[in-house]
């Protein structure tokens, strides 16, 4: 079970008050666990997306260890840029999906 962080920015409260419900809140919107399973990590991200849905405004992003990904870290995000992590010949490179 990887580390997961997740930060929120110029969201409504209730995703504060759900995120902390998981996780502690280390600082203003800065949410971490040491220990968060697959299935609790998606679970979460269902919701937080599902709200996003419905009512769009701010960012969420949330990183972890992925060993199948790219530096073999993890990346979600909601909220406008959108970005990915990308291995361009041994280097770990952010690209902006537009």
């Amino acid at each position: 079970m990887p580390m997961t962080v997740v930060v929120v920015r110029d969201v409504p409260d209730r995703y504060r008050g759900f995120m902390a419900s998981i996780m502690p809140e280390i600082g203003p919107g800065i949410f971490v666990s040491p220990e968060l399973s697959h299935g609790v990590r998606n679970r979460l991200w269902t919701v937080i997306s599902a709200w996003w849905d419905g009512l769009p405004g701010g960012s969420v992003v949330m990183v972890w260890r992925d060993e199948a990904a790219p530096g073999r870290l993890g990346v979600k995000t909601l909220g406008l840029p959108a970005r990915t992590l990308v291995d361009l010949d041994g280097a770990l490179l952010v690209r902006r999906d537009l």
